[in-house]
């Protein structure tokens, strides 16, 4: 977990369970905007109740409030020619975060992603979590789902809202700079990054002036991971509280394939008692995802952890509970999948709180689902699955070991 200097006791927290839950409070929040918002998403689709958040930004925008929006270049691409028209008709500055060009992903310096999902509402409301601007019943891949996808977002306000719209606006003004000297645009380009710095001077004295008056009760941090300062937080963070658990460990994480600090941290919390279940993946999405997690299943069944399938619909949530109802309760709810993707090459963005109501509302709504919609992985199914499985999950498995050799990184 974060070290205990870096939690503050002045936050609000509150979970949202999909975008049916998310996407009203979010669109409401931008309805009031006054000043600005800055938003970030891996996937931005038009579909559906997508739609309703791309229309509030574009109203913000029309009445003048600084709006900035980031999607991802593997995630999203470009914008759809009539959206990207009236977004920018409406004043919505926009950017596209590594479009991929000619060779795609075949080079390997594009697998590193915006997979973070932010946004920020006049620096003093933080919405983060797993859940993209996507229909909770619209899947691009694989059309209208007949159950809600399952995922998780918070909305809070405190002292960490400044750090995300901190890092928030360093990527877009590098990314303008970048712009600007593509286009030899060097004055210019020195001019954004000095805007930057002016802007993050001003963000963090609002933030001193609001938290003087502060008494709101939560403790929480906001743990990020990119590929320069923080490199490895996020799995620092979920090691360290997997470490202390003492009673029990629930993580539900949508593609799952743990390197060996975090199996190990798992079995061992699993050997001296703790009661660890694991919410994963129950229907087929992407072949390596699916595949490639499927050899770690049987070290952690032999260790006692308790793996369930979710199955009505696409899992794609990214959170987790430590001891919810011990006198040390911890919980996340953020972007990162426990996956190399994720921890190693990705941008993305958790919330950790250290909450007994927080995590015990989170906790119920994990259990619900392993109860109601869940099924129980058996060790002697797992060790019984037809050959053609355990030949594919082995290629997947090895698929994603080379890859990983090829960026350089250690898992």
């Amino acid at each position: 977990m974060p070290r205990s200097s870096e939690f503050a006791s002045d936050h609000e927290v509150r979970l949202y369970q999909g975008a049916q839950e998310l996407f009203p409070a979010l669109i409401a929040a931008m309805d009031a905007a006054f000043s600005d918002i800055q938003f970030e998403t891996y996937i931005f689709d038009f579909t559906g109740a997508g739609a309703a958040v791309a229309e509030a930004l574009a109203r913000a925008a029309q009445r003048g409030v600084r709006t900035h929006l980031v999607v991802d270049g593997v995630g999203t691409g470009h914008l759809p020619a009539n959206w990207a028209e009236r977004l920018t008709e409406a004043g919505v500055q926009w950017r596209v975060y590594s479009p991929l060009g000619t060779l795609g992903l075949l080079l390997p310096h594009r697998w590193r992603r915006l997979h973070r999902k932010l946004c920020v509402v006049d620096g003093r409301i933080l919405f983060c979590g797993g859940i993209n601007v996507l229909d909770d019943f619209h899947d691009p891949n694989h059309g209208a789902l007949t159950a809600p996808r399952f995922d998780f977002a918070v909305r809070t306000t405190g002292s960490l809202v400044a750090q995300a719209s901190d890092t928030m606006e360093q990527l877009w003004w590098r990314m303008q700079a970048v712009r600007d000297v593509r286009k030899r645009r060097l004055p210019e380009a020195v001019q954004a990054l000095r805007a930057a710095s002016a802007q993050r001077h001003a963000l963090q004295q609002a933030q001193l002036e609001e938290e003087e008056g502060s008494t709101m009760p939560v403790r929480a941090a906001l743990v990020l991971r990119d590929n320069v300062r923080n490199r490895s937080r996020i799995e620092k963070a979920y090691l360290r509280a997997i470490g202390s658990a003492r009673h029990e460990v629930i993580i539900a994480n949508a593609y799952f394939m743990p390197g060996r600090k975090l199996r190990r941290a798992l079995v061992m919390a699993a050997r001296r008692g703790v009661r660890v279940r694991l919410l994963l993946q129950g229907r087929y999405e992407y072949f390596m995802q699916y595949h490639a997690a499927r050899p770690v299943y049987g070290l952690l069944l032999d260790a006692g952890v308790e793996i369930h399938e979710y199955e009505p619909s696409f899992l794609h949530a990214k959170v987790a509970v430590v001891d919810a109802q011990g006198d040390r309760p911890w919980a996340t709810v953020g972007s990162s999948n426990l996956d190399p993707l994720s921890l190693l090459l990705a941008r993305e963005a958790n919330v950790v709180v250290q909450d007994a109501a927080f995590a015990t509302d989170l906790r119920q709504r994990l259990v619900h689902a392993m109860q109601h919609a869940g099924r129980r992985m058996d060790p002697a199914r797992y060790a019984g699955r037809p050959l053609r499985q355990r030949v594919l999950d082995r290629v997947a498995f090895g698929l994603m070991r080379l890859a990983l050799w090829v960026t350089g990184n250690r898992y």
